[in-house]
């Protein structure tokens, strides 16, 4: 049995050094576009949804993808999954699923007279949590110190998981039957939640059609590998943020936590997300320094789902969305000096 202490993935050498240069980055668009084609063969007329998965993949991040049942959560997840050739496992969350379906759990071997790990599903490059919110709270718990440190500890010993690594979670709104409130702590660890949407008319014909005889995953084949990803995940860390843009992202966060409509703003792990977010976008526009432009972008998907708003907000009917479009509008934009 491999010890997951010792893996890896495809992950770089530490040594190794990944600039934003004009190749590395011409490199990351070139791969995020077969990625963005190949998704879109089978997730049609979303290419706004695909980017921003493609997105928080190369930021290093977690996705949250939320809305009601058949529009796609699943697909997309997958879509993303088959794109990459990595490890990939599927969680499928129910209220009798345990921690350590997850983790792992210490087994006694016979033969060797000792206890041997034998890691859970989380041990992937990219992990699907199908209907996350279907587990009980502290079976969802067991994400945490996986998601934030990308390692897992069980019985006292630390395993570090592979690179690259993501969680693509779905979930249903918390309305639904049989459905439990993700914690504050689990939600912030999701760098971005996005919404997929009923398809457009055409859209949904152009499904028909192409769906109708047998799923596209089935003719899905990467266009790149783990290696490839760690690689360019490296590439947009080294994406520059000017001290303007940096003060920037902190007022969005501090305005959300001011804000009276607010009653739980953005965390510090919620600014960090934001700019490498925005990294991460701004280099898929093939540049090797942030915009602005590029925090207003990413700030909804990444911010939203982290607001907690007020009472009197809640009876006025306001959403996250309207609140967090407020605070976009009225916090001074950093100019660049002439």
């Amino acid at each position: 049995m491999i010890d997951p202490r010792t893996r890896s993935g495809e992950s770089l050498d530490s040594g190794e050094v990944v600039r934003s240069t004009p190749e590395a980055l011409a490199e990351l668009r070139a791969v995020a576009s077969r990625m963005a084609t190949a998704m879109e063969s089978v997730i049609e007329g979303k290419p706004g949804v695909v980017r921003t998965a493609i997105t928080v993949l190369l930021a290093g991040g977690h996705l949250l993808i939320e809305d009601v049942p058949g529009v796609g959560k699943t697909m997309l997840a997958k879509a993303l999954a088959r794109s990459i050739d990595c490890t990939v496992r599927r969680i499928q969350f129910t209220p009798d699923l345990l921690p350590s379906d997850i983790t792992g759990v210490s087994v006694f071997n016979q033969d060797v007279r000792d206890f041997e790990f034998r890691p859970g599903a989380i041990f992937a490059n990219v992990v699907v949590g199908d209907e996350i919110n279907r587990a009980s709270p502290k079976t969802q718990s067991a994400l945490l110190e996986c998601m934030e440190e990308g390692q897992v500890t069980v019985d006292g010993q630390t395993y570090v998981l592979q690179r690259p690594f993501i969680v693509m979670a779905t979930q249903n709104p918390i309305e639904m039957e049989g459905t439990y409130p993700l914690p504050e702590a689990q939600r912030d660890r999701f760098m971005a939640r996005i919404s997929i949407g009923y398809p457009s008319v055409s859209a949904e014909v152009e499904m028909l059609n192409t769906h109708g005889g047998r799923s596209p995953l089935a003719t899905l084949a990467p266009v790149t590998d783990a290696r490839t990803v760690a690689r360019l995940v490296a590439v947009t860390q080294d994406v520059y943020a000017s001290p303007a843009v940096r003060q920037y992202v902190v007022d969005l966060a501090n305005a959300t936590r001011n804000s009276p409509a607010v009653r739980l703003g953005a965390s510090p792990r919620a600014a960090l997300h934001v700019l490498r977010a925005a990294r991460a976008h701004g280099a898929l526009e093939a540049r090797d320094h942030v915009l602005p432009d590029d925090i207003q972008r990413v700030a909804p998907a990444v911010l939203g789902h982290r607001l907690m708003l007020s009472g009197e907000a809640t009876l006025a009917r306001r959403t996250a969305s309207d609140v967090l479009a407020e605070i976009l509008r009225s916090t001074p934009v950093p100019v660049a000096p002439r």
